[in-house]
């Protein structure tokens, strides 16, 4: 027997996501597979090499080559940053974000799949809208000046995220406020901005932004009580793959923790997300498929 993810849920969102070129369905969960072209990430695919050995076009390549094997593998949609976010990084500057993004961006808009780039800067976003991406991954949620204004006029999906501080100091001092008022606070107000540039709500999808500026235990409250930040009845995009949450409590390197990463997604649309934002995409896909059939969700 099969039965409607909301229902069996209790969640009343939005059944697409509508971006640029798609209408995404989110009557099931989809898999967002994360693509870093930078040497610097949180963690980068290609961890394994040393980054200072490898030149624009390998990383590049590199990237392609990514986003290629996570199709196969499934992911629904490819998001591709070129700015490591991770606690601590430093920014890069537009054009060598934009040097990066470029390249991959127009061959994978070749590839008939829906394509996000992660991005805060207004003029990347114009740019990769200019070329025809579909969705726009804002951690600022639009703060920096034109971003909204940017979005307004364009049609693409647009996906808000909750950050305390910024990434060179959010970990050093994280929210002390409590999480979920704090949060819900947050996302409200910046689609209440959104909408009132003219934002339809089906092109909007809401983050609260695993390990931004967060404690372990606000992380894990944010996963514990997901089903309260469906603002607005929008969809909820998750990102816990390889977050240093897991590492706290399992003791593990960031590259070791493909395991617990997927029982988080999986804990995660389990609990109402509609999109979860993963590095691993295979293992993802299987846990995944796991939880569907014991759902009753796929046969």
């Amino acid at each position: 027997m099969s039965h409607d993810a909301d229902s069996l849920l209790g969640v009343n969102v939005s059944k697409a996501w509508h971006t640029t070129r798609f209408k995404i369905d989110l009557s099931k969960p989809k898999v967002m597979g994360i693509v870093n072209v930078t040497p610097d990430s949180f963690a980068t695919h290609t961890m394994a090499r040393e980054p200072s050995c490898m030149g624009s076009k390998q990383w590049i390549e590199s990237s392609i080559d990514l986003a290629a094997s996570q199709i196969k593998e499934g992911a629904d949609i490819i998001d591709i940053g070129a700015e490591s976010t991770r606690p601590g990084a430093a920014s890069v500057s537009l054009e060598m974000e934009w040097e990066r993004l470029q390249p991959v961006v127009k061959e994978l808009l070749t590839w008939k799949v829906p394509i996000s780039v992660d991005t805060y800067k207004p003029e990347i976003m114009k740019r990769a809208l200019d070329m025809g991406v579909d969705i726009i991954n804002d951690i600022w949620a639009l703060r920096q000046a034109q971003a909204v204004q940017v979005i307004a006029s364009f049609d693409c999906g647009v996906c808000l995220m909750h950050m305390h501080a910024e990434p060179a100091t959010m970990q050093v001092s994280p929210m002390q406020s409590d999480v979920m008022q704090g949060v819900k606070a947050f996302l409200d107000e910046r689609v209440q901005v959104c909408l009132n540039s003219g934002v339809h709500p089906s092109r909007l999808i809401l983050d609260p932004g695993i390990g931004f500026g967060k404690t372990v235990e606000q992380n894990f409250t944010l996963l514990k009580r997901q089903a309260e930040l469906h603002l607005h009845d929008l969809p909820l995009m998750m990102g816990w793959s390889r977050k240093s949450s897991l590492g706290a409590v399992t003791g593990l390197d960031v590259d070791k923790r493909v395991t617990c990463s997927v029982v988080a997604a999986v804990l995660a649309l389990e609990r109402g997300a509609q999109v979860v934002r993963v590095h691993d995409v295979a293992s993802t896909i299987q846990g995944l498929q796991v939880w569907l059939h014991a759902s009753g969700l796929q046969s």
